[in-house]
């Protein structure tokens, strides 16, 4: 229920909303608050929080004049009521101000200040000058209602071996699906969490998620699969994100966690041909944590392979790389079925490219075999039957 008290304002975005209340329904445990400026200090030194793993120092320190202002004369024990998009979403109750050095803060979560990284840009402009700590109440429910939808599905298969796996699914693509099938053979229930973006990029996130639904509906066991939505905050965009991916993955219940070797902050490397990671510092971790190679489409093998059991050279390896992908996509294009599933493909260009053509029916039954009657034909069916002769090989 929302506040009708007149206080003074703090000004968020949905991004700042959705990390609140992240740690108020405690999936960032142990944290649970936002940290005084002591707190943060000592995290920052040790890395632990109650003697239990976290990264960097959980605060926020909003941008803007008006922010400033508020923070600047905020007493203890006041309340302020965090606004976003005009509407009042929940309180703090002042416990202490205090003022941050932007240049370390950035530091810690990019593990470097450097100016001429456009996340880094971004997050400086909605960094201020000044912290913000005490209890606080947001009214964000997404969170309570993925922990509830995980729940429910763990009691109904009787799960005790619950997999994780993060993705953004940007696009998805082969290897996503090599990985997904590899872990449901081995866990009882996986649970997909699907990244969102804090910024947008050309697929957006309802046709991400609408791709990966259409999969696990249509080639998976679905009702050993959870999709959730995962609020990639600020906080994700850090050097060390796996380390929080971890926590997350944890606190919503899953007692495994598939990254890949290539997941951002995690560092892979090899000893003595053991995979070794940043994470290795923290072995005290609440989850276990598989980091598996890379999966390559060897033209020799021809099938999908990991990296450490195909005996044949890199010459011979067809990568999944989700940039070029997508860049492949960005210009119209199918890409090989190797790559991504055709009815994949066709769900993605069909939504780019919008009304691409005049008269799609008209050219569908000019082009290709049709039993003589009419019929309507829209953009993915043109693409799907464009895919089936991309894969005729008789005159190849």
């Amino acid at each position: 229920m929302e506040s009708t008290r007149k206080n003074n304002q703090l000004y968020l975005d949905n991004e700042f909303l959705a990390t609140l209340a992240l740690a108020k329904e405690g999936i960032l445990y142990p944290v649970d608050k936002l940290m005084n400026q002591a707190e943060a200090q000592e995290v920052e030194e040790s890395g632990y929080y109650k003697g239990k793993p976290f990264p960097f120092p959980f605060i926020i320190a909003p941008a803007g004049e008006k922010n400033r202002e508020t923070l600047e004369k905020a007493q203890k024990g006041e309340t302020l009521d965090l606004f976003v998009d005009g509407k009042n979403r929940g309180f703090i109750i002042v416990e202490e101000v205090f003022k941050i050095d932007k240049k370390r803060r950035i530091e810690q979560l990019f593990g470097t200040y450097d100016l001429s990284n456009p996340e880094t840009q971004i997050f400086l402009k909605r960094l201020g000058d000044y912290a913000i700590c005490g209890e606080y109440e947001v009214w964000f429910d997404d969170i309570k209602q993925i922990k509830n939808k995980i729940e429910a599905a763990k009691q109904e298969l009787d799960a005790k071996n619950v997999a994780a796996i993060m993705i953004n699914a940007n696009p998805f693509h082969r290897a996503h699906e090599r990985v997904i099938r590899m872990t449901l053979e081995k866990y009882d229930l996986l649970v997909i969490f699907l990244l969102k973006p804090y910024k947008q990029d050309i697929l957006s996130y309802d046709l991400r998620l609408r791709t990966l639904q259409y999969f696990v509906e249509n080639y998976l066991p679905k009702n050993r699969v959870v999709i959730v939505p995962f609020e990639n905050t600020y906080l994700f965009s850090s050097y060390k994100n796996a380390i929080l991916d971890s926590i997350c993955a944890s606190n919503y219940g899953c007692n495994k966690l598939i990254l890949g070797q290539h997941h951002s902050g995690i560092g892979a490397y090899y000893d003595k041909n053991e995979m070794k990671s940043l994470l290795d510092q923290y072995s005290d971790l609440a989850i276990e944590i598989e980091i598996i190679a890379e999966f390559v489409y060897c033209d020799e093998c021809k099938t999908l392979v990991s990296t450490n059991t195909c005996p044949h050279g890199a010459h011979h390896h067809i990568k999944y790389h989700s940039k070029s992908l997508l860049e492949i996509l960005k210009l119209g294009m199918l890409p090989p079925a190797i790559f991504m599933r055709k009815d994949i493909s066709a769900m993605l260009l069909s939504e780019l490219f919008k009304h691409r053509f005049d008269n799609i029916s008209r050219i569908y039954d000019a082009i290709f075999p049709n039993n003589g009657l009419l019929e309507n034909h829209d953009e993915k069916d043109f693409y799907l039957e464009l895919m089936r002769l991309h894969q005729t090989t008789s005159l190849t």
